[in-house]
């Protein structure tokens, strides 16, 4: 993923020389080569060819089969891994990362490891210790490929909680944070204390099996946060479905109480908000109200949302409401509700609440700007924008060449080959904030 992101500082209010609003009219496309033009339109063509969505894995085994591995791979990386995939080395990346930066951008490294809720239950804990791995060594990455960290001193990373904890356990605990009687065993205070003092936390509604692995999933939580704490980098947990994310939230929940005091100079955990759900607009204002008095930081990356399809056939199946705003033009009211509220909050509490304007719509990026240039808020600051790595290109670079009053971009994700090398797919990130639709 390409993370648009350069932080926007506070000013003292807007400057005299009036709003000048962005223009995404493709300018900035000046800045890219013919070839890497060429290769985006042909992958503009592709995506936007019905049969190909629905049935790409189905191709992709078929190319492999018919072709090879090697014939296959070299389309792919000609094609749709070379429009979204910073590299499958160190080196690589770190190319990527330099081109990117030379616009204006930097890099949001994401391991892309998760467990799927109807996937098959692992039955080890090694899976997990080896994502716990493969996470400590993006962080080193991630500090590794900027020698200087950014206008707000941000270096930025995602992190997939169903890499280190089941979905089983995750589902669970889900069920048994909407009882009324669960706040006491699984209150966020609670799980923070077992994290820092390594102790066995038991949890009525879990089997003796399920506890040992929520202590070691919290032993590997607290482990990364800890090694991200320590090399300066901020963790954005991203998030999933509705069946796992009330157990998600609890978890960032545990880990912010630990890492987001104002003494820890955060906030290092940052929750993901996802704009096409009916209730995000109470539940980020819930939260963010707490986090502001518990003295906690916040950190918010805001979302439309990515797993539209499937929260609505499982809300058909199950027989219960569907959790997704109706349409589109919902989602985008809602967002915009969410993007002001978030906003107003930042403007107030300055570093101890920042956001990632995570959004592809044009709108969006334009509302996120205006209104910090009405309320103030800074370059190099607590606001940044991010897209996917080659996904909004003429809206990143848009962002990567801004001057003051406004924001700058930043960039990357990684995301592995097929034949499931260590590759990591990229997002850029820009001045204000981050990515998506």
């Amino acid at each position: 993923m390409l993370r648009a992101c350069r932080a926007l500082c506070s000013r003292a209010g807007p400057s005299a020389g009036g709003w000048q609003p962005l223009s995404f009219d493709g300018g900035a496309f000046h800045r890219k080569g013919t070839a890497e033009l060429a290769r985006a339109w042909l992958v503009l063509r592709l995506c936007a060819w019905p049969p190909l969505v629905t049935h790409g894995l189905a191709l992709q085994a078929w190319s492999q089969r018919l072709l090879g591995s090697r014939i296959s791979g070299a389309l792919l990386r000609a094609s749709i891994y070379g429009q979204f995939v910073a590299g499958e080395t160190t080196e690589e990346v770190r190319g990527c990362v330099e081109q990117l930066q030379a616009l204006g951008l930097r890099p949001l490294l994401a391991v892309p490891t998760e467990e799927e809720p109807d996937s098959a239950a692992k039955t080890s804990e090694a899976w997990y210790e080896g994502n716990l791995h493969a996470m400590l060594r993006c962080v080193d990455l991630s500090r590794g490929l900027l020698e200087t960290p950014g206008p707000a001193g941000h270096v930025l990373m995602q992190l997939k909680v169903t890499a280190l904890a089941s979905t089983r356990l995750c589902k669970a605990l889900t069920s048994w944070v909407r009882e009324p009687r669960a706040s006491s065993e699984l209150s966020p205070e609670r799980l923070a204390e077992a994290m820092d003092s390594g102790q066995d936390v038991q949890v009525s509604c879990l089997s003796a099996e399920q506890n040992r692995h929520l202590q070691a999933s919290l032993r590997r939580l607290h482990r990364v946060v800890q090694h991200a704490r320590a090399r300066h980098v901020r963790l954005l947990v991203d998030a999933e479905y509705t069946s796992l994310n009330p157990a998600l939230s609890l978890l960032v929940a545990a880990l912010a109480a630990r890492w987001n005091r104002a003494s820890e100079g955060g906030p290092w955990v940052w929750n993901t908000y996802q704009a096409y759900l009916k209730d995000t607009h109470e539940r980020l204002t819930r939260d963010a109200e707490a986090a502001g008095r518990a003295g906690l930081a916040f950190g918010v990356k805001l979302v439309r949302g990515a797993y539209l399809d499937k929260e609505r056939k499982g809300a058909r199946l199950q027989g219960t409401e569907d959790p997704t705003q109706p349409d589109y033009e919902a989602t985008s009211r809602s967002y915009s509700r969410c993007l002001e509220l978030m906003l107003t909050h930042v403007s107030r509490r300055g570093p101890l609440c920042q956001l990632m304007v995570a959004s592809h719509n044009e709108d969006s990026v334009r509302q996120a700007t205006k209104r910090m240039w009405e309320l103030g808020i800074p370059l190099d600051g607590p606001v940044c924008f991010g897209q996917l790595l080659g996904m909004c290109d003429h809206v990143s670079l848009a962002l990567g060449g801004l001057e003051q009053p406004l924001p700058k971009p930043e960039p990357t994700y990684c995301q592995p080959l097929p034949q499931d090398r260590p590759a990591m797919r990229c997002i850029s990130p820009s001045p204000t904030a981050p990515w998506r639709r």
